[in-house]
């Protein structure tokens, strides 16, 4: 007898096919229908991003097949919108509501330990009981926006003046998101950065609320749905404005500098002008809703539940535009680190050869400095302060250090690549970037390592001539060729760190130009009481013009100083390999060991090994600076 192989039934085709009888008034059978409906779309975590998305629409056209689960669908939804308080969701789901950063940072911190209690009656009590799981958010982010859009208007939610319990709720809501606006928008951060035609004219920020508050008093009286419309269509204009008066806000930083204040406030007034937007969408008075928006509210709304407790989260959003302005600056100044013609390209050399030769003093002087009888930490600082001028030499000098520059061309590769949202790279754009930045840092390194190389070991040459004993002895010689070794020595990981140092150094020197910028120290110091005693109007004016144009070079470079210098003393008060190793500062201590060791006492294998190693140190150098 042949037994017939049971064929595999698709579980999303079975629970289609067999849906049950959804009921509006009973909510918590059809939460329970919504919550195995989503259980069928949650991916499996070997399922790629394809799988996912093509589930996804064989479960939409599924729905076409079987009408009477798409209705149960529906009848669901709405059993949830209906029966739930809204309020909550369009009010504070996926927006900041506190009104500092701490305070922010403070309650998310408390919530993890101990989760904020929830209304049964909460919509969003309901959605996280739907969307359960804390990674829910990346398989719906995962799925194409289109397939979301087609499936709501699939759908085909009664978001409209069918349901006037929904449209209550979402003009409370318009309400309190438009008074929140309206206070954001008289705070001091925001008034003292506007442009003055905004204050002269009617502010935006608060003409809305007023505007709301008229809206409101035509759905009371049940006025002509052509009034409401009309009145919906000015709100949605002056919503406009108070866009263009934040983008304006957001462009003049580039001059002004930004604080993580000013910051956090346009954030929040941003994600309150998005939500009102949908919200006028839903009581307009037309039977259309954009459903674009509606869909970025779901996927906003679900990732805030999963998140709504993370401190990275919270943290990336505030103070992106705060690092925006920190890599912008960082940009700006690596503008001129990318030559784009012949021409640049052997100026760029020059001044690599310029900045090879200071070098070639600060190592010397380090040499001589080692030999000092000084304590451990007084030590540290000498070599910092040795380190600090001779940056502060190359950049007065506007010649080149080629470690310094990825941390700033890093920033000029990532802006052209800036687009708006939605908008594809411009990949062109970004070759023609990297291949003029790769160029730039060819003819930096060669040109500092054709002077540090040579001249340093004619340095060493003329000291011994004139002193009549070597700068470096034999056995110290060794020790220091020992030092570049790439595997006789840690070299390679103390190259990376030298990496880090160079980035943070120019975040500090971004950050330190920004609060320049926005702080105003320019005209602070130019009208201080006590400076106008002591100095003459014109100089005190040149002073502020270079603090302003160069401060955040020099603490940078001060900074960049200190990290090198002190790096070493570290290790051995902590007992820990820790040190840097700088590409041009490990080339000039090459040539200070050869000669030190002499060449007829070294190995010649030794050498090329060591050399290979300080080239590799210097492309760590560059490629951990830039990466971060």
């Amino acid at each position: 007898m042949a037994f017939k192989k049971k064929k595999k039934t698709d579980p999303v085709y079975a629970f289609l096919e067999n849906s049950p009888a959804v009921s509006v008034r009973d909510r918590e059978g059809a939460l329970n229908y919504l919550v195995s409906f989503v259980n069928l779309l949650r991916p499996k975590p070997s399922d790629t991003a394809e799988q996912t998305d093509q589930n996804f629409s064989t479960v939409i056209r599924l729905l076409y097949q079987f009408p009477s689960s798409l209705n149960a669908l529906r009848t669901a939804m709405i059993a949830q919108l209906v029966n739930s308080n809204l309020v909550p969701m369009f009010t504070e789901s996926g927006i900041t509501v506190s009104r500092g950063v701490g305070r922010e940072l403070y309650a998310r911190l408390k919530h993890k330990f101990l989760p904020a209690l929830q209304d049964h009656n909460d919509f969003l009590y309901l959605l996280d009981r739907i969307f359960y799981k804390k990674a829910d958010y990346v398989w719906v982010e995962s799925i194409p926006r289109e397939r979301w859009i087609q499936f709501f208007e699939l759908i085909k939610l009664p978001l409209s003046s069918n349901e006037p319990v929904i449209i209550n709720q979402a003009m409370v809501s318009l309400q309190i998101l438009g008074a929140g606006v309206a206070q954001l928008g008289w705070e001091k951060e925001i008034i003292t950065n506007t442009n003055v035609k905004w204050m002269q004219a009617e502010n935006p920020f608060e003409t809305q609320q007023f505007l709301i508050y008229e809206l409101r008093e035509l759905m009371i009286n049940e006025a002509p749905v052509e009034q409401i419309k009309s009145l919906s269509i000015r709100i949605r204009e002056v919503l406009k404005e108070a866009r263009q008066l934040v983008d304006g806000i957001r462009s003049s930083t580039n001059e002004k500098g930004t604080s993580l204040s000013q910051t956090f406030i346009l954030f929040q007034i941003e994600q309150k002008l998005t939500r009102m937007e949908l919200l006028l969408d839903i009581v307009d008075g037309d039977e259309h809703i954009n459903t674009t928006r509606f869909v970025d509210l779901f996927h906003s709304v679900v990732r805030y539940e999963n998140r709504k407790n993370s401190l990275r989260e919270f943290l990336s959003q505030t103070t992106g535009y705060v690092a925006y302005q920190i890599a912008e600056h960082k940009g700006k100044k690596g503008g001129k680190y990318i030559t784009s013609s012949p021409k640049e390209y052997w100026a760029m050399m020059v001044s690599a050869m310029f900045g090879g030769l200071i070098i070639v003093f600060v190592a010397i002087l380090k040499t001589l400095l080692h030999h000092l009888p000084l304590a451990p930490f007084w030590q540290g600082f000498v070599y910092s302060v040795n380190y600090s001028v001779g940056f502060i030499a190359i950049e007065e000098t506007k010649s080149t250090l080629a470690t310094k520059q990825p941390a700033f061309t890093a920033s000029a590769v990532a802006s052209s690549l800036d687009t708006k949202k939605d908008e594809k790279p411009n990949l062109y754009n970004l070759a023609v970037t990297v291949s003029k930045v790769f160029r730039s840092q060819t003819a930096s390194f060669i040109g500092n390592l054709i002077i540090v190389f040579p001249v340093t070991y004619i340095m060493a040459w003329l000291f011994d001539i004139c002193f009549g004993h070597p700068l470096v002895g034999r056995e110290e010689g060794i020790q220091m060729l020992q030092d570049q070794h790439p595997w006789q020595s840690l070299s390679l990981l103390y190259a990376c760190n030298t990496g880090v140092f160079l980035f943070i150094s120019g975040i500090i020197a971004g950050y330190v130009q920004n609060k320049m910028n926005y702080g105003k120290i320019e005209r602070r110091l130019v009208e201080h009481p006590v400076l106008r005693l002591y100095f003459a109007p014109k100089r005190l004016q040149h002073i502020a013009s270079y603090l302003n144009h160069h401060a955040g070079s020099l603490v940078g470079n001060i900074s960049l100083g200190f990290f090198l210098g002190t790096a070493a003393i570290i290790g051995k008060i902590f007992g820990v390999p820790f040190d840097i190793r700088h590409i041009t500062i490990s080339a000039a201590n090459t040539s200070l060991g050869l000669y030190g060791v002499g060449w007829e006492s070294i190995n010649g294998r030794f050498v090329l090994t060591v050399v290979i190693g300080v080239l590799f140190i210097g492309f760590l150098n560059f490629l951990v600076s830039f990466s971060l």
